[in-house]
């Protein structure tokens, strides 16, 4: 049986909602894939968010080096996506980007179900695309996108 991997974006979502979405998966760590982990959003910066998830049973993790540069931030708050994969696909090449690569592909083989979270609620505009599309390459792991339900 494959594992499953999970991801899920919070925008337009209250914390009680993605909350109820991650445990109703059955998920057992969330993997942070943001570069920035403060939020104006109440509830999803990372201390808050990780005693919420704590609170439901669900382990916290945050590999920063598999966030978005700065750069490719601004491309997609512009909505230019192909530059931000660009700047993303060059960004994974970094050692650091490599190390957190290789110790999420060792979690996803672990056989807990893991879910990449990031802010955007739509997977084909966010970085955690690509990053779940290696995964599953390197793992075999089954990528469902999971949805909140909108505020």
């Amino acid at each position: 049986m494959k594992n499953s991997l999970f991801t899920i974006g919070y925008e337009h979502a209250t914390t009680r909602a993605m909350l109820d979405e991650l445990a109703g998966a059955k998920v057992d760590l969330v993997v942070d894939v943001r570069a920035v982990t403060s939020s104006r959003r109440p509830g999803f910066s990372k201390r808050q968010l990780a005693a919420g998830l704590d609170e439901r049973g669900i382990g916290y993790l945050h590999l920063r080096a598999l966030g978005t540069p700065k750069e490719g931030r601004l491309a997609a708050r512009a909505g230019r996506r192909d530059e931000l994969f660009r700047i993303y696909e060059k960004h994974l090449a970094t050692p650091d980007a490599r190390t957190e690569m290789e110790e999420l592909a060792a979690l996803a083989k672990s056989g807990k179900r893991i879910c990449l979270l990031c802010y955007e609620r739509d997977p084909d505009g966010c970085h955690r695309r690509r990053v779940a599309e290696l995964i599953r390459a390197r793992t075999g792991a089954k990528v469902e996108n999971l949805f909140c339900a909108p505020v």
